[in-house]
């Protein structure tokens, strides 16, 4: 294992640092995040070498399957490495078709919690996100919702709490009721509407986590990023978790993957340091049409 984190370390609360550099495990399932691993024996490989590069924060939800993954994480790392923390996320359910369906109520959350513990073979949970539905309007309540899983961390079923798809306000929100510590929301090169909320979270002490570091680009943006990249002979997908890396000291990439090879390509991107001509071209891409 390496000497320090891949991307370094960040440092949340008294029990909670996180490796920069994360693995997210929602690729390990099937296709549509439904269903067991296509092969299970190197999803076992991927979750292992993580470890081994010295990742320290591994990102997943029992939806993803659902239950598959997460019996995946336990077969490959339990019992778990003392540095390794786990976040993972409630506020959904999959139908027997796999489309994703809120589920918000006190009685599911508390389930989905325990079917996490379960399934990842914990007594507490080091991080629970909140999924916030993507369908629901901008800035909907969250208190409700946040107060249940506040009232599951004071029961010792939880120890950090944090959010998924949240707006400002509904961070403010939370807040009131219980720390914060985590959000994940849509971030990257080309989709930076985000960028006041990394900035409060840069402030406030929360890890930022960006999903999709790749998605949303137009054929401009996305021409203009692999420009970037062979330049200097890395891929876009380096390139664009090496720009989320120096754009804030608080975030923290999850990028996700199903092969070895990808993983290690992937946490390579850590040590790739952008030039100031470089980070100038790609903070244009999000202007570009």
């Amino acid at each position: 294992m390496p000497a320090s984190p891949p991307g370094g370390t960040l440092t949340l609360a008294e029990n909670l640092s996180l490796s920069r550099m994360g693995y997210g495990a929602m690729q390990l399932a099937g296709p549509g995040v439904f269903g067991p691993p296509r092969d299970r024996d190197e999803a076992i490989a991927v979750l292992r070498t993580a470890v081994d590069l010295g990742v320290t924060h591994l990102d997943t939800s029992d939806f993803y399957g659902p239950a598959t993954v997460n019996e995946v994480i336990r077969a490959a790392l339990h019992p778990y490495p003392a540095a390794l923390r786990i976040v993972t996320k409630v506020g959904a359910r999959r139908d027997d078709a796999g489309a994703w369906i809120p589920s918000h109520s006190a009685a599911s959350l508390t389930s989905q919690v325990h079917d996490n513990l379960r399934n990842l073979g914990l007594d507490v949970l080091d991080v629970v996100n909140l999924r916030i539905a993507m369908e629901a309007a901008a800035d909907e309540p969250v208190a409700e919702q946040f107060a249940v899983l506040a009232g599951l961390r004071e029961a010792g079923l939880i120890r950090h709490l944090g959010l998924s798809g949240a707006t400002a306000a509904q961070l403010t929100e939370a807040q009131a009721i219980a720390p914060v510590v985590t959000i994940q929301n849509l971030y990257n090169v080309a989709n930076r509407q985000d960028d006041e909320l990394v900035d409060r979270c840069e402030r406030d002490g929360i890890a930022y986590a960006p999903f999709f570091p790749l998605g949303g680009y137009s054929p401009l943006q996305s021409g203009a990023l692999h420009k970037v990249a062979a330049t200097l002979g890395a891929s876009p997908q380096q390139v664009a978790l090496a720009w989320l890396l120096q754009r804030s000291p608080a975030i923290a990439v999850i990028p996700g993957t199903s092969t070895v090879a990808h993983l290690r390509d992937n946490i390579a991107a850590a040590d790739l340091r952008l030039p100031a001509d470089a980070i100038a071209e790609l903070n244009a891409i999000s202007a570009a049409a």
